[in-house]
């Protein structure tokens, strides 16, 4: 039997591929059809982003609020900030806008300034009345004057709610059912029947609409990713194919490149509709991630065989060797940088698992597509002509090796005092790296929606919604005036909090109560006495169902009830403060024998979805470490070259991370990727270089000085040549309009920079310092994976073998 990863396996596998090269080519064409079949299964995301498990604390606190007032992201609302809404027909219009709204079977319900009511003492059958503020419409200046005097001075129910009474700014509530939320009919009526009535609208009296809400937010968003996935594809297929060319002069090469990595993504979307998972922000990366990655296996096979043609003219030959020579060494990269990426799938966050599962499986499928597809094709092309070999004598590049060989030569303490000031600089900026836990930071900040989300905050105090349950552990508890008080003094702290909007509960209906028991007056806008509450409750008691305000709040049984604020996009640290006083506040105003109350909303769930992201980062990160780890001394059967290989591939981490707390890039779910994706294909360099330097001890006969520059000049050039393809193809991701990946792109291309110096430079500085202990023969002379066969090792195959 072949041992899997010997040179014997490799030969075979040679033998099996290129005589066997249609039956390939088809079973590579019908899985191809097989994937793009499963493109209909792929769909784009409809909720937010939950980074916690099912099971998480917070997240069974979320569902619980759920199920006692159900989905609280349905409100979408409009906006309008012009003097000029103030006049009667523009007024009539605004309200009736609402009103075209309520027919549609998407919406639950509107809420306008017509649809305001006013709470009336009925005298005669002691309770409260509903009275419109407008009956049909505004007839008169002086009408629209009146109702806006009565609603800016005397309601202050009202205030903040639908207006600001400072500003005059204006606002509908739409309300959309909750079963159609998280569904494709949301996306429908916004982008269709939503955007296409409020142009109207504008056209028709020249008035600025503004737009948000989280179903608004969640779908012009979740657009943009898919807008954006197409830009990346053909982004990153244009600039990486350009640099290929670049180095290989020939569009021969540069088309096969093409044409693999092509099939690997379409192998990587129908990996996703088979798996059925939604197209988050992450996994709308993966398609270009895999051009990225595919293009340096292209580079490493083609290289090779332009290379072996040069040097004895055999095609056949050639092509043997490229997969029994750097076949094992790419199966061994792709496994890294895969293992990268899987380690996501221990997490216990849904979407980097799904992210993890994916991004892994499609590393290994681009390996293979490039391992059968390149021999295959180049054995139905004639020779290279010379033209196409020139790239092998490039003189620049030559240069480039040179001055690496010098400096490693005779600047080894050079490079070694610039690598540990890197490293306690980089150190100093870690401690200043912040976390983000905002729901909106990583939206693109030039489209109109975030415009209309920073207006809204500015006028309204934000519309992240943050809801406090409060369970009295009793039936009718809430109505309770010692429960009322206890509320009213938690909802002063939260007036108080600059971050937080005016909040919506039972008390300000208790209080708007009050008010109409006294004839409307609006200084008795507050919670009645015990002796009041009597009265009052008694009126509301016999008030008809339409005056039912409650169900809003407070639940049917009466023992739960809710406080609705809205909170600004602020950081993680001042949400962690205003969290913290809350509790506090909430720790002293209700006893825990007789109440329990927290903290929930989308807002919250997402920040601490982050905080656990980050714990997950350190473990995800630190299996990468062990795992690949453990692949080296698989390979070299060595502790110290573990450790020397690894030193190189640590600092460039250090050094990103560094540079993010320099530049103020907090950790957040977009950024938490950077170091365990970098960590898994920069530690390709390092295998490439160490099986090369193996090679080199064996043949001349562990001379390590001797052995370290020969394969320092053999790889230099395949590991500039890949390092610049990474770069520029991770730089790609720059141009996103999404802040979270083009942070990802610009920081995953600087940690490759540094990788590659890093690799060039003090991986070899390392192993001449570490000479006498290396020198040991037994340290690197039987590995258990023979990376790159020695030449020679072998059969080559006849030419007339290959043909079919």
């Amino acid at each position: 039997m072949i041992k899997p990863f010997t040179a014997g396996f490799w030969e075979v596998l040679a033998r099996l591929i290129l005589r066997n090269k249609i039956a390939i080519l088809i079973t590579v064409i019908l899985y191809t059809i097989f994937f793009a079949m499963q493109w209909k299964h792929m769909r784009f995301t409809y909720t937010e982003a939950n980074l916690l498990p099912d099971d998480h604390e917070v997240n069974l606190v979320y569902n619980n609020f759920l199920s006692i007032f159900g989905e609280e992201g349905n409100l979408i609302v409009l906006g309008v900030k012009d003097s000029s809404v103030y006049t009667v027909e523009n007024f009539n219009k605004w309200n009736q806008l609402a009103e075209d709204f309520k027919s549609f079977e998407e919406v639950e319900t509107v809420i306008a300034i017509k649809d305001l009511q006013k709470l009336v003492k009925n005298n005669d059958e002691e309770r409260f009345d509903l009275k419109p503020f407008i009956k049909d419409s505004i007839v008169s200046s002086k009408q629209l004057d009146t109702l806006q005097d009565a609603l800016f001075k005397k309601y202050p129910f009202y205030d903040n709610f639908l207006f600001n009474k400072d500003t005059k700014t204006l606002r509908t509530a739409i309300y959309l059912k909750k079963e159609i939320v998280n569904t494709p009919a949301r996306k429908a009526f916004i982008m269709e029947t939503l955007q296409q009535k409020i142009e109207e609208f504008e056209v028709d009296t020249d008035l600025d609409v503004r737009i948000s809400g989280m179903p608004y937010i969640r779908t012009l968003n979740s657009q943009n990713i898919v807008d954006e996935i197409g830009l990346f594809i053909a982004a990153a297929l244009f600039v990486t194919s350009l640099i290929f060319f670049l180095f290989f002069r020939s569009f021969r090469a540069t088309l096969i490149s093409l044409i693999v990595v092509c099939i690997g993504v379409m192998w990587t979307l129908g990996i996703i509709g088979l798996l059925n998972y939604e197209i988050t922000v992450l996994t709308a990366l993966i398609p270009p991630l895999i051009i990225v990655i595919g293009i340096p296996n292209c580079i490493f096979l083609i290289n090779k065989y332009q290379h072996e043609v040069r040097l004895h003219g055999n095609k056949v030959r050639s092509l043997q060797r490229v997969i029994t020579k750097v076949g094992n060494a790419t199966l061994m990269t792709n496994v890294t940088t895969a293992s990268g990426f899987a380690t996501f799938i221990l997490t216990e966050s849904k979407l980097l698992k799904e992210f993890g599962i994916v991004a892994s499986l499609s590393i290994l499928a681009i390996f293979m597509l490039c391992l059968f597809i390149i021999p295959i094709l180049y054995t139905f092309l004639p020779y290279p002509k010379p033209r196409h070999l020139e790239h092998l004598n490039k003189r620049w590049i030559n240069g480039f090796v040179d001055w690496m060989e010098s400096m490693v030569k005779h600047k080894r303490i050079t490079i070694y005092v610039v690598s540990l000031i890197l490293l306690i600089t980089s150190l100093l900026g870690i401690n200043t790296i912040k976390i983000s836990g905002s729901l909106i930071e990583d939206m693109p900040k030039k489209t109109e929606f975030f415009e209309d989300i920073r207006f809204f905050e500015s006028e309204f105090n934000g519309i992240m919604p943050l809801e406090i349950l409060i369970d009295t552990k009793r039936k009718k508890g809430v109505m309770k005036l010692a429960t009322l008080k206890r509320m009213n003094e938690l909802e002063e702290l939260i007036i108080e909090t600059p971050e937080l909007s005016r909040p919506i509960s039972v008390v300000s209906l208790v209080k708007y109560s009050k008010q109409a028991y006294y004839n409307g007056n609006p200084k008795y806008y507050q919670l009645p006495t015990s002796q009041e509450n009597s009265f009052i409750l008694s009126y509301a008691k016999n008030s008809n169902s339409d005056v039912d305000l409650l169900k809003n709040f407070v639940d049917s049984t009466g023992q739960y009830a809710r406080i609705t604020t809205f909170m600004k996009d602020i950081g993680t640290d001042k949400m962690e403060r205003i969290e913290e006083d809350l509790q506090t506040k909430i720790n002293k105003l209700f006893p825990e024998e007789r109440y329990e109350v927290t903290m929930t909303g989308k807002a919250l769930v997402f920040q601490k979805g982050t905080k656990y992201l980050v714990r997950n980062l350190v473990i995800s990160l630190t299996l990468a470490i062990v795992l690949i780890s453990l692949f080296m001394a698989y390979m070299f059967r060595s502790f110290r070259m573990i450790v020397v290989s690894l030193i190189p591939n640590l600092l460039p981490l250090l050094v990103t991370a560094g540079l993010m707390g320099y530049l103020g890039v907090p950790i957040k779910p977009s950024t938490i990727l950077v170091f365990s994706i970098a960590f898994g294909i920069s530690v390709d360099d390092t295998i490439h270089f160490l099986a090369k330097y193996r090679q080199e001890l064996q043949a001349n006969h562990w001379k390590i000085r001797k052995s370290v520059y020969a394969a320092l000049r053999e790889t230099g050039v395949s590991m500039f040549y890949t390092s610049i393809v990474l770069f520029f193809g991770f730089s790609v991701f720059t141009i996103s309009s999404f802040g979270g990946t083009v942070a990802l792109g610009a920081l995953v291309s600087a940690t490759l920079l540094f990788a590659m110096l890093s690799n060039l430079l003090l991986l070899p500085s390392l192993l001449l310092s570490l000479e006498r202990s290396i020198a040991n023969q037994n340290v690197l002379r039987e590995p258990s994976i023979n990376i790159i066969p020695d030449d020679g090792e072998g059969d080559d195959i006849e030419s007339e073998e290959i043909q079919q």
